[in-house]
């Protein structure tokens, strides 16, 4: 038997109810929790949009109470988790429920740990640094690409020192996820674009990780294939729900292979580009991806290949030369035809900021299973060529 088949594989996730309308038995599995009063975790658009509104409705509907924190960035910070938590002690909550985009689900993640341990959320970055259970946690996304409901990773921005933190603990991964295609309609053009990108991403670092297996190989490889297929079309057709499934089941996908494969300087890159910059993180992951890609593409040929068959690009009669130019032009045209035209350069980033956002990049967990073993010096190369 091959050396690979000898290993050993765990493989998490939340119980995951998928579909239209997902969302509105919030209400039935909060009192399966046991739930007197929920911490609804939020974020001002994303109430605007009318989600909460839902989620309220169903918790009445159970004899619910529940208290709403929406004071969420698009990065949650430190202090925004703190006060998130404060609050769950101060309303006595015992069930927490977070609705919107990645940063309202991070922050819930976050409230849990600080909630549990009753310490700073600073103190749990790295790996497996969780040592009492969170509180019961209900996700419910609302865009098609974080991931961060089936996902073991909390992503927190530490504004005092200008970079995120990463948190990775099976711990973290919620207790149930309620994946809605409907709720992604309220998202615009470019944050559909962003998060696309984001997911896609997802797929193809978690592919050549050298965490992947064959637990999470055919989730990478079927996110790939639901999103190359169907994100211009989706973009195109914001009214399509039945587009909209399939980009949010290509995402669910991506966050189940990541999440237990884990990624790459990708995202080690984005982290500190995002906490740097307190931008969004499928824009970063979008400026970088082809960069990356091009950069990784020797180390793992055999696997990027798959990932250009996957992606429709034809690879008959090509050395692996070739196939990596094509791989990097097929994403350079998809970011074109969802309308992203973005560099570094573009969002305010200079050579001289390159050191720094290395420096923090380097630092951070996902470069450990990036396919090629990366010094300070390639960060800051393919940064550069990202400008």
């Amino acid at each position: 038997m091959s050396q690979s088949l000898n290993q050993l594989r765990k493989f998490v996730s939340p119980e995951i109810i998928f579909g239209a309308g997902s969302r509105h038995s919030v209400g039935n599995y909060a009192k399966t929790f046991g739930a007197r009063k929920v911490l609804v975790v939020s974020d001002p658009g994303v109430i605007a949009a009318g989600w909460v509104a839902d989620v309220e409705a169903s918790l009445q509907a159970q004899g619910l109470e529940y208290f709403i924190y929406s004071d969420v960035s698009p990065n949650p910070r430190v202090e925004e988790v703190m006060l998130g938590a404060e609050l769950y002690r101060e309303h006595h909550c015992d069930v927490i429920v977070a609705v919107g985009g990645g940063s309202p689900m991070d922050c819930g993640k976050g409230i849990g740990i600080a909630v549990a341990h009753g310490r700073n959320i600073l103190e749990f970055e790295g790996v497996d640094t969780i040592r009492v259970p969170s509180p019961p946690l209900i996700l419910i996304p609302t865009t098609a690409g974080t991931s961060a409901d089936v996902s073991q990773f909390v992503i927190i921005s530490d504004q005092q020192e200008r970079m995120k933190f990463s948190i990775v603990s099976k711990a973290v991964v919620p207790d149930v996820s309620l994946i809605d295609p409907e709720t992604t309609l309220s998202m615009d053009p470019f944050l559909s674009a962003c998060t696309g990108i984001d997911a896609l991403v997802h797929a193809i670092e978690a592919f050549v990780s050298t965490g992947h297996g064959p637990l999470t190989d055919p989730h990478a490889l079927e996110a790939m294939r639901l999103i190359n297929g169907n994100l211009v079309q989706m973009i195109a057709n914001p009214a399509d729900i039945a587009l909209r499934e399939k980009i949010m089941l290509g995402s669910m996908q991506a966050g189940l292979a990541f999440s237990n494969a884990i990624l790459g300087a990708v995202h080690a890159m984005s982290h500190s580009l995002g906490g740097f910059l307190d931008l969004p993180h499928g824009l970063c992951n979008a400026v970088l991806v082809e960069h990356v890609v091009a950069f990784n593409y020797s180390s793992a040929p055999d696997r990027f290949k798959v990932i250009a068959e996957t992606l429709g690009i034809d690879c008959r009669g090509l050395n692996h030369v070739a196939i990596s130019k094509r791989l990097v032009e097929h994403l350079i045209a998809l970011k074109h035809q969802v309308g992203f035209h973005e560099t570094l350069g573009l969002q305010g980033v200079s050579m001289a900021d390159i050191p720094f956002l290395s420096q923090h990049a380097m630092g951070d967990p996902c470069i450990l299973t990036n396919p090629r073993a990366s010094s300070q010096r390639d960060v800051e190369v393919v940064y550069g060529e990202a400008l």
